[in-house]
């Protein structure tokens, strides 16, 4: 396996690319990734949840696989979204992963079902003993529908060699604090959240995963520079200018949409392909456009 200690900075969530139709456009989501290693990405993840797995047939992930990995060429890490419930799809999608070259893969827990504990670590174990890369936990139990892996939990998991990443995906930023504490720098800590990562960040975290980065990569690495110097007022100040895009969600001032929505219209207005999202996700109505393209002006 490839060492997971240089995986840290900015890996954003891509977006996965579907045409007007529902198909997946490859190209443009190669494109996109190209584009967003040229703002400064330290790394992609593709296939999570901002690239709509759950949407995807295990055929187009392995293709996306491929598409990313070439597009990256070797520039940055592409870290894969290999996670189902079944844990048998999980091991099949994992080698796809490796086969394609991607240098890990993000595993979200096994979802929907809850299993226990006991279950989902069974799960881990299984996956990461069949893997040929690192396997980064996506511990996140508000999509999943599961209870959350502890800090001690990714220990283990670290220990017996079946994990060495996590991405954490709470509001909270204690769980970055509490697995840096319980590991040692091989296992490598991400902050999976739009709603805190300055904090990650400062907690220890050796990186940010979002889909929000899809339009805020560079501010997102001034932000991380400026934490990796100890600089505090420019971290505020890198922070500052991404909290109106994070406001554009969770203050809902275009009503109810979904946060895919928001940046695929926000890059549709730089002039750059946004791509469509899968049914039942919807775009946002040219009246939610107009809206957006006055909050932006003003922000």
């Amino acid at each position: 396996m490839q060492p997971t200690t240089i995986w840290g900075g900015i890996f954003p969530a891509a977006l996965t690319m579907f045409d007007a139709h529902g198909r997946l456009d490859e190209d443009a989501s190669a494109a996109h990734v190209d584009w967003l290693i040229g703002q400064g990405a330290h790394g992609v993840v593709v296939a999570g949840t901002s690239g709509e797995f759950i949407s995807l047939s295990g055929r187009e992930r392995r293709r996306l696989f491929e598409a990313t990995v070439k597009a990256a060429a070797g520039r940055v890490p592409v870290i894969a979204g290999t996670g189902a419930f079944s844990t048998a799809e999980t091991v099949e999608l994992t080698q796809g992963a490796a086969e394609a070259g991607a240098a890990g893969a993000i595993v979200i827990l096994p979802y929907y079902q809850r299993p226990h504990r006991d279950e989902v670590l069974a799960h881990f174990r299984a996956v990461g003993r069949a893997a040929e890369i690192p396997i980064m936990v996506y511990n996140n139990p508000a999509n999943s529908g599961t209870e959350p892996l502890t800090a001690a939990d990714l220990a283990t998991l670290y220990g017996e060699g079946a994990a060495q990443a996590v991405k954490s995906t709470f509001p909270t930023v204690h769980q970055v604090h509490e697995a840096r504490a319980a590991t040692d720098e091989g296992f490598r800590v991400f902050y999976g959240s739009f709603m805190a990562p300055l904090e990650g960040m400062a907690g220890g975290a050796h990186g940010w995963v979002s889909g929000i980065l899809n339009v805020a990569t560079p501010d997102a690495v001034a932000l991380w520079n400026a934490v990796q110097r100890g600089d505090l007022p420019a971290a505020r100040a890198a922070w500052a200018r991404i909290l109106p895009i994070k406001y554009l969600y969770t203050r809902q001032p275009l009503g109810p949409v979904s946060d895919l929505a928001i940046y695929r219209e926000m890059l549709a207005m730089r002039g750059l392909p946004g791509g469509h999202s899968r049914a039942p996700l919807l775009p946002l109505t040219p009246d939610q456009r107009g809206t957006l393209a006055r909050l932006l002006a003003e922000s």
